[in-house]
């Protein structure tokens, strides 16, 4: 397969990848037909990143795939900075972030004096870098797109994670529950799509300056005897998970399913989900989940389809939005796991 996907007479898309998943721009470019372009990438001794394509991009719409996850995020960051900045002297004639876990988006705005809106900064670095376009998928404040000067396409991984939950509960018992008030939005639309069952959520409190600390005290909504969904955007270190499924247990909720598009693991979450009780816990790739954070309790769904249909979407100057309304559930074309 060619590294380039022609469109019209004047038009060639190319994919290329930092190296935080690649193997998520690999089934990204197997759904689009095409390889991954090559690059030099290295680190010097003294930690700098270089990096060289190995193709000219001149002229061509390049998508710098990139992922911001794991103990090295910022050095993950700065690397696509550094991979869109080259393609921008190569004279690429379009670039587009495709970032599908985003850095810092939960630093959308300040709880306190004195402290950064490091969302914000996150756009301004792509767009200095050379970005035209940011494309990821379910940012922790929709309103977070705002921060961008130019097209950013924001994806939801609802579709791949509906499709996967409907066929494996009893719609007629199912309510959907969010982890914290925030999430409402969230979990009505899922409840929305899962047949118009009844919503919950779990009211907490969270100490705002102390990270990764949030205590569960009660469910808001009947969850007696029901088959609960549990919905989030992310779950980092599992505590607000955790402290949510007991709170459902403790309310009587027949059983805990959790759904989430991001899977960051970091620290105590792989333990705490394991022994929160939850008969399953989903999650997309959208970040790289190593096997030895994986469990037999855990699925995780493959996010390349939706990104593959949303690059060629941008690619082919067509509707993203429209993807939401006909992406294609697992009945029809085999369902992929990561």
């Amino acid at each position: 397969m060619s590294a380039v996907l022609a469109g019209k007479p004047d038009k060639n898309l190319i994919l290329v990848s930092g190296r935080c998943h690649p193997k998520l721009a690999a089934d990204v470019a197997k759904q689009l037909g095409i390889d991954v372009m090559g690059t030099t990438e290295y680190d010097f001794s003294n930690g700098e990143i270089y990096v060289r394509y190995t193709e000219s991009v001149r002229g061509a719409d390049v998508f710098v795939l990139q992922t911001h996850a794991g103990e090295t995020i910022n050095k993950f960051i700065m690397e696509q900075l550094i991979m869109i900045d080259a393609a921008k002297r190569a004279s690429a004639r379009s670039i587009t972030a495709v970032c599908p876990f985003l850095g810092y988006s939960r630093q959308d705005k300040k709880h306190l004096g004195r402290e950064p809106i490091s969302c914000r900064l996150m756009f301004d670095l792509l767009k200095a870098a050379g970005a035209d376009r940011i494309m990821s998928v379910d940012l922790h404040a929709a309103q977070s797109q705002g921060f961008f000067d130019g097209p950013v396409d924001h994806l939801v991984a609802m579709p791949v994670l509906v499709d996967y939950v409907r066929d494996r509960l009893d719609l007629s018992n199912v309510a959907v529950v969010s982890p914290d008030a925030g999430r409402i939005r969230v979990a009505e639309q899922w409840a929305q799509r899962l047949g118009g069952g009844p919503l919950a959520f779990v009211h907490k409190t969270r100490d705002i300056t102390r990270p990764n600390k949030a205590v569960a005290n009660r469910v808001v909504g009947d969850v007696a005897g029901k088959d609960c969904v549990l919905v989030d955007d992310l779950i980092d270190t599992g505590g607000t998970i955790a402290e949510a499924c007991k709170v459902l247990r403790d309310a009587g909720a027949n059983s805990i399913t959790v759904v989430a598009t991001h899977g960051v693991f970091s620290g105590p979450a792989v333990d705490r989900l394991k022994a929160c009780g939850a008969r399953e816990v989903v999650v997309t790739d959208t970040v790289p989940i190593p096997q030895e954070k994986r469990w037999d309790g855990l699925t995780v769904l493959s996010i390349a389809p939706l990104l593959a249909s949303a690059i060629q979407a941008v690619f082919n100057d067509s509707s993203v939005a429209e993807l939401f309304d006909k992406y294609p559930t697992h009945h029809g074309q085999g369902f992929l796991f990561a």
